[in-house]
């Protein structure tokens, strides 16, 4: 059968009937905004029928009575009262529009897309919280996932941003292995490129998983407030430590949870650790510890790799050496190691005398060592000792003697730190993107938080001896002397550092000066009668 054609008002009339439609469709709106109190009020007169309707129907019989009578004495008084009628509409007509403006409703459990992942989540950990003998599982494949679930919250994109988990009992949370499992399992379901936080209460059997925020990459080197043999590492989360500095961050000044780490007489973690990848970021840190230590000490610096990212610190008062090779490594560190000794000797002579401690030794003393496993293959390829082999005196009594040691290398050179090191080293740091397995054969302890996967230069893991695992966020601290520094950070490390040696000073020529951009490749220091040639 041949086709109808379709009529003309059809089939040619598209554009008036779609003008006509636009047309329509903003007189409606236009009306429903010249109209909308009218419609409010007539909403809240609606509302408030219904509310009266069913106080009615829940008022006892004997007692509508004494209701009605109420009402009507309440109608009479305004009836005789004057303006009654007017003051009686008013107060109704403002009753209804209060009840039925337009509220937002009050969200009170998850919406379709947010129960469908909690479900989901639910159902992927049946395999782990189950058991077949169970008589009564909390979890189990088509079960009821509120029981499991006692909170939960979810950020503007639908993504688990807390979690607690009530699991069974008999779930064998005290093996480290068996918590690995789960926290991988929530860290791929709810969603990767977070750093996930899992807090296990092992007695009350309850698992909360919090995504953390990212920390603060902008804050640079500068004075912080802290007390002398106080250095402040890097920042952390709010809830990790029980203290705050006020730093400045851009133009604005705001307090912030630093990872304070404490040296001294009384310290049980007087020397550092720091491990990372290429790039992580431990020249950083070593920068940082060297601008604040030499407010109240001197420091040594060994750089092992030779790339003169110390250059910014030679010649400065308080800076004893800046060495780059391994002759200079070697009589350095030795010269460290009879200072060690002859601050030991000279406190036990004045604590057997009753006086106090000589000045001295009463300035703490440094020895910054980057990249030592270098120096050490350098060393055994010449016949000559290890540098960490001079370590053991500094390491051992540096603490009685106001020594400290701060070692930094790469996860490459892991297996080149002598057993001093591995023993004394009680403050660790990891830095840059590593698993699991490798925070721990550093810090001793898992972190309880999923490893990132872009992490900007400093970010790692701290530990202070026996302490918690705290995420670590190192100031920015850049090689002032480098081109691709940006100028403000340039002069603001530059205004850290001390002044220039007068010894370096006259060794340039007259008219020459000591310009910053340009330090002087070769420096001679004199350290206490040893000569020390960079």
């Amino acid at each position: 059968m041949a086709r109808r054609p379709l009529p003309r008002i059809l089939s040619s009339g598209n554009a008036s009937i779609t003008r006509s439609r636009e047309f329509a469709r903003t007189a409606a709106d236009n009306a429903t905004d010249v109209l909308q109190p009218l419609i409010t009020i007539t909403r809240g007169l609606r509302l408030l029928a219904g509310a009266g309707r069913q106080k009615w129907a829940a008022t006892p019989k004997d007692k509508r009575g004494p209701a009605l009578f109420l009402v009507a004495a309440c109608v009479l008084a305004f009836a005789l009262m004057p303006y009654g009628s007017l003051i009686a509409l008013v107060t109704v007509m403002a009753a209804a529009a209060w009840k039925g403006r337009e509220r937002t409703p009050v969200k009170t459990g998850p919406d379709e897309a947010e129960t469908a992942r909690l479900r989901s989540l639910y159902e992927a950990l049946v395999p782990y919280f189950s058991v077949a003998d169970d008589p009564g599982p909390l979890f189990s494949h088509g079960g009821d996932w509120e029981k499991a679930f006692s909170g939960y919250e979810f950020d503007g994109d639908r993504r688990l941003t807390r979690l607690q988990i009530t699991y069974p009992a008999y779930f064998t949370d005290s093996e480290a292995a068996s918590r690995a499992r789960i926290e991988r399992l929530l860290h791929a379901k709810s969603g990767r490129g977070r750093e996930y936080r899992f807090a296990w209460d092992e007695e009350g059997n309850h698992l909360v998983m919090t995504v953390l925020g990212a920390l603060p990459t902008s804050i640079g080197a500068q004075r912080f407030v802290t007390a002398p043999g106080e250095t402040v590492l890097g920042f952390t989360d709010g809830d990790a430590v029980q203290r705050t500095v006020p730093v400045h961050d851009g133009d604005t000044t705001r307090d912030v949870p630093p990872v304070v780490w404490r040296t001294g007489a009384r310290s049980t973690e007087p020397h550092l650790l720091a491990i990372g990848q290429p790039g992580s970021g431990t020249t950083t840190l070593l920068r940082s510890i060297a601008l604040q230590a030499l407010q109240h000490g001197d420091i040594l610096i060994v750089d092992g790799s030779g790339t003169g990212e110390y250059a910014c610190l030679t010649g400065r008062d308080g800076v004893l050496a800046v060495e780059c090779g391994l002759t200079g490594a070697l009589a350095t560190l030795e010269w460290a190691a009879h200072e060690t000794e002859r601050r030991l000797i000279a406190a036990n002579r004045a604590r057997q005398a009753g006086h106090p401690l000589p000045d001295d030794i009463r300035r703490p003393l440094w020895i910054l060592l980057d990249r030592p496993g270098f120096l050490g293959h350098l060393a055994a390829a010449d016949g000559r000792p290890d540098p960490q082999e001079l370590l053991q005196v500094p390491l051992r009594h540096g603490r009685a003697a106001g020594v400290t040691v701060v070692l930094t290398d790469q996860f490459d050179s892991l297996d080149t730190l002598g057993e001093p090191v591995r023993t004394h080293c009680r403050a660790r740091v990891v830095l840059g993107h590593c698993s699991r397995e490798q925070v721990e054969s550093v810090l001793g302890a898992e972190p309880h938080t999923t490893p990132a996967t872009d992490v900007p230069p400093g970010r790692g893991y701290a530990r202070l001896g026996t302490g918690p695992v705290l995420r670590l966020q190192v100031p920015a601290t850049p090689d002032p002397y480098d081109e691709e520094t940006g100028e403000a950070q340039r002069q603001t490390v530059l205004g850290l550092l001390p002044e220039r040696h007068t010894a370096v000073e006259a060794a340039v020529p007259a008219g020459a000066g000591v310009p910053d951009p340009a330090p002087p490749r070769t420096a001679t220091v004199a350290v206490e009668g040893l000569a020390v040639t960079d």
